[in-house]
């Protein structure tokens, strides 16, 4: 008697084998059907089947049942399955901004796109906070010396919808020279948005510095010169800086109307 397999289907109408991978701790896959993109934080057992929890770079979790090909690592479609006692999920490590650390991610191509700061001040404190997310995401920060020319300096970076332009502008309150400024700025592929401070060290938090409360400066003054001299630092506003600079470690030690302004233009200058 002639013996058949009991799968009858042909092997070029059956899917393509797909590796089986552990959801480990910090394990950074796609969802197929939502496109829902995190590091595994948790795996759980329900009647219904194993369960996967990712969490995304702003926090977000959603539960993912463990289907078969259900899943996207690094671009290859694999089926995610249990991991072992010895590998499991454990709370994933954060970057300084907050976001999901991305373990060996690669720095992406710089993108058309850019943020401009105004200074090298504000945009070392960019780096140092948002770095790790800004290299991932492709994005460039440059620093201006001043806004007084902002309008033509947009102008001749013509934004457009593949090179979109954000700018981070000091003390943008109403009523200031910055805002008459940022108001000057017209184009639909260009966001303009600010802090109450009148410098960037305002933005990070006295507590952090070893400081009650930033000093008031009179109007008139040099703002930096004038806060050394309050709280009875050398007359060297580099050196204060980089003091400052080093007090600063994550996004906790930054002001809330700073965080969210530059977290806002992270996602404008991104945006697909």
């Amino acid at each position: 008697m002639r013996s058949y397999r009991p799968d009858l289907t042909p092997p070029w109408k059956k899917p393509a084998a797909v590796p089986e991978v552990p959801a480990e701790a910090d394990l950074v896959v796609e969802e197929v059907t939502t496109g829902f993109c995190g590091a595994v934080i948790r795996c759980e057992k329900t009647a219904e089947g194993p369960t996967v929890t990712l969490e995304d770079r702003f926090g977000k979790h959603r539960v993912f049942p463990m289907a078969p090909r259900g899943f996207l690592l690094e671009g290859r479609v694999v089926t995610l399955v249990r991991p072992t006692a010895a590998a499991a999920p454990r709370r994933p490590a954060r970057t300084a901004s907050g976001s999901l650390a991305v373990p060996g991610a690669r720095a992406r191509v710089a993108r058309a796109g850019r943020i401009y700061v105004e200074g090298r001040h504000d945009a070392e404190l960019v780096e140092k906070v948002w770095g790790d997310d800004l290299r991932i995401e492709g994005v460039v920060v440059e620093y201006l010396e001043g806004i007084d020319d902002l309008p033509a300096i947009v102008d001749e970076f013509a934004p457009d919808a593949d090179a979109r332009l954000g700018i981070l502008v000091d003390h943008l309150v109403p009523g200031s020279k910055e805002s008459r400024i940022a108001a000057a700025v017209s184009s639909d592929h260009a966001l303009v948005v600010g802090h109450p401070y009148i410098d960037v060290w305002e933005a990070v938090k006295p507590s952090s510095v070893g400081i009650t409360a930033w000093p008031r400066v009179p109007h008139g003054q040099d703002w930096k010169k004038g806060v050394c001299r309050a709280l009875g630092w050398p007359d060297n506003t580099g050196a204060a800086w980089q003091h400052i600079l080093g007090r600063v470690h994550t996004y906790k030690d930054l002001e809330p109307a700073l965080l969210g302004r530059v977290e806002e233009l992270i996602d404008f200058v991104t945006a697909p």
